[in-house]
């Protein structure tokens, strides 16, 4: 047995105990990916040496020219002119301190780019293999900076003679004017939000553009909750999906090297609620109800399918790096065979479709033993429609059969996934043994125990990667919501325009959601919109039904053109402003 000791970061107070039996464990791996994902995108102030880091602070307050805490494109153009090196190895070395494409530098990894700077005058090329272990980045010395003295000496001029003048204002008695009884003013000013980065720009205009023709159109009743910033703020997200027994919890148990709190395993249907796994400063729980009010989490949206669900929803904290990274979510097993006559007390496929359109990766489970997919399982996968691109496909316990076996099984697992997920790309597959206990190599051989060693290592990669892509994704997924709400305006007043003035209303709204794939036909033909784009028919009667269609909203053109102008120009030019600022 190998005992394993590990602590991360500096916040963490209490040591990691875990046992492992396999040569190479799963958790093994995954700390060697945060070390380097640590390490990757920036330099703990921790390892920099303490003359250093008086000066890197100082360095980075004079830098950061608006004093808020962080470095912009246009401040590092002009800081790290002083180093005199190309535009190219500047490129590099931001690429490489902000490889989370935040748009801007924070301390740590500011002092990343400083080392990089430093790394590139001695004539190293600058790639992200430099900080994974190639040099140690403790004894990088601090770079040279022509005309630094001059921009400290200006800084502190400027400081201090700010400080004469705020001590040389005299208050003025303000003269009253009186404004005229017929003039008021009727334009409310609203304070503008200081957007320093690209996740603060999609706050402002999803507040400001999309907003408002979401709540025109009632797009959170057929489609998605309104956003809150919550949403926008939160860490990427890991869906595990499967049948009962396909070792969803013991796969979580194995990615962080120990049980989160609550954690039930069993042969039989032990997770029977929907758990969220997330960093916190200690090991607790924390119910569905209270998770759902909290502000600062991005849960707000499950109060919509109400307290059922509430009850079987609850938030398990513990502090680990890799939560620190990325939230897991764990799910109750998809019912098979007889247990598909139990009806569940909540919509149990609503909710799966809530946290696809949250996560930024879902993972479907499958045991060589239980390839079948049942009714309810068909049912959720067709719920991910959409988010086709989040699926990977785990093939669980697979040292349980031979390497000939292992054939048959792929295939015919590969063949029922295609009948359910209707499209021509080939899914991702991993195959491997997600568990504490040791391959199997009577079973499946040493070539077997190879393969599942690189596919382990594949899967880890895929997962490390999922924080560097968090902002890409947040736009991906914010352009596909602004589309989905211009189709829901264009189809809901469409809607409106097809009733009667006067007479017959009943009849036809009747009429129109008899006839709703035609009328969903007639918004793509007037508009030119792509059918994919277009939400489940079946869906969206059974929300309509719920509605009086004569109250929907006419088509407001200046709506549906603010969100134009946000697609076509606000985003592009927000992301042009986050970019490299060398490129």
């Amino acid at each position: 047995e190998n005992i394993l000791f590990s602590v991360r970061s500096l916040n963490y107070s209490l040591f990691l105990h875990f046992k492992f039996q396999k040569p190479i464990s799963l958790f093994s791996l995954i700390d060697k990916h945060i070390q380097s994902m640590e390490t990757s995108s920036a330099i703990s102030i921790g390892t920099c040496l303490k003359e250093h880091q008086k000066i890197y602070k100082e360095w980075f307050n004079i830098a950061d020219s608006d004093g808020d805490g962080r470095v912009s494109g246009n401040d590092a153009t002009k800081f790290f002119a002083m180093s005199k090196l190309s535009r190219q190895e500047l490129k590099q070395v931001w690429a490489v301190a902000d490889s989370k494409r935040q748009g801007f530098l924070g301390l740590t990894e500011f002092i990343t780019a400083m080392k990089l700077v430093t790394l590139a005058q001695e004539g190293h090329e600058i790639t992200s293999d430099l900080l994974k272990g190639s040099v140690d980045m403790k004894t990088v010395e601090l770079p040279v900076l022509e005309g630094l003295e001059n921009v400290v000496v200006s800084k502190q001029k400027a400081s201090k003679a700010y400080a004469v003048d705020e001590d040389n204002v005299v208050t003025q008695p303000q003269a009253v004017t009186a404004k005229a009884p017929w003039f008021k003013s009727k334009a409310i000013i609203k304070p503008q939000v200081n957007v320093v980065t690209i996740v603060d720009g999609l706050k402002r205009l999803y507040a400001e553009k999309l907003k408002p023709l979401e709540v025109t159109y009632r797009f959170n009743d057929f489609a998605s909750p309104v956003l809150t910033n919550s949403d926008f703020d939160a860490k990427p997200m890991v869906m595990l999906l499967g049948q009962y027994s396909t070792g969803k919890t013991t796969f979580i148990k194995h990615l962080l090297g120990c049980e989160y709190p609550g954690a039930h395993i069993g042969p039989e249907p032990t997770t029977d609620r929907f758990v969220v796994a997330m960093s916190g400063p200690d090991e607790r729980t924390i119910p569905g109800n209270t998770m759902a009010v909290q502000a600062d989490m991005p849960f707000n949206g499950l109060t919509s399918f109400g307290g059922a669900f509430l009850s079987k929803f609850e938030c398990s904290q513990m502090p680990h790096p890799l939560l620190d990274q990325i939230t897991l979510v764990d799910t109750p097993g998809v019912l098979s065979g007889e247990k598909q006559r139990m009806q569940r007390s909540y919509d149990f496929t609503g909710v799966i479709s809530w946290f696809a359109s949250k996560c930024d990766m879902i993972l479907l489970l499958f045991d060589p033993h239980k390839l079948d997919i049942s009714d309810e399982f068909k049912r959720v996968i067709t719920s991910l429609r959409g988010n086709e691109d989040k699926i990977r496909v785990v093939l669980n316990k697979a040292d349980q059969v031979d390497t000939q076996q292992l054939m048959r099984v792929y295939g015919a697992l590969m063949w029922s996934l295609g009948k359910v997920l209707n499209t021509p790309e080939v899914v991702r597959v991993y195959i491997g043994s997600f568990n504490d206990k040791p391959i199997n190599e009577a079973v499946v051989g040493p070539i077997g125990k190879e393969l599942f060693e690189k596919e382990q290592n594949d899967l880890i990669t895929d997962l490390m990667t999922i924080p560097k892509k968090a902002c890409d994704r947040k736009i991906n997924e914010f352009v596909k919501r602004a589309r989905a709400a211009k189709i829901n305006a264009y189809i809901m007043s469409h809607l409106k325009k097809e009733m009667p003035a006067m007479m017959g209303k009943s009849k036809a709204q009747q009429r129109l959601m008899d006839n709703l794939q035609q009328e969903f036909e007639k918004v793509q033909q007037e508009y030119h919109l792509p059918a994919g784009d277009f939400p489940s028919v079946e869906h969206f009667r059974e929300v309509l039904g719920g509605y009086n269609i004569d109250k929907f909203e006419k088509l407001k053109p200046k709506m549906i053109q603010a969100v134009d102008d946000m697609l076509g120009y606000d985003i592009p030019d927000l992301l042009k402003k986050f970019r490299n600022p060398y490129e």
